[in-house]
């Protein structure tokens, strides 16, 4: 890699989903999976969460985004995307820790899918009990 390219690079997991985020400095632009953010992520809710640590430090416009998403769904990968972003500005500037860290943006939220158990449908769902 040349040493004249800036970049801050960071994982963040959620659900089954990573997110590879690199930083760079630049206009601002936001591509996920080679795609703009836009048509990735039609969904205003999920484009929110996924800028949400760029507009808490303030940061929106200096950087370009570029974004390697794989597994789970849009959420899982919008969220994930997030935790990178907000990791990467970390290493860009420590002082953004206490901005990032009250918005909960540096949490890594650990809620997975829980494991379908033998002899019910599901992971709590019980079959129908029939007592005749």
């Amino acid at each position: 890699m040349a040493s004249s390219l800036t970049q801050y690079q960071a994982v963040g997991r959620r659900k089954t989903s990573v997110a590879r985020v690199y930083l760079r400095p630049g206009s601002g632009t936001v591509t996920v999976n080679k795609r703009p953010l836009e048509q990735y992520l039609p969904t205003e809710v999920r484009r929110k969460a996924l800028t949400a640590p760029l507009d808490v430090t303030g940061t929106a416009g200096q950087f370009d985004v570029l974004v390697n998403a794989k597994g789970g769904g849009l959420t899982g990968q919008a969220e994930a995307t997030q935790l990178g972003i907000a990791r990467a500005l970390l290493k860009f500037n420590e002082e953004f820790r206490k901005p990032l860290r009250d918005a909960g943006l540096l949490t890594r939220d650990p809620r997975m899918v829980e494991r379908k158990k033998p002899g019910q449908p599901k992971a709590r769902k019980k079959f129908q009990f029939s007592k005749r």
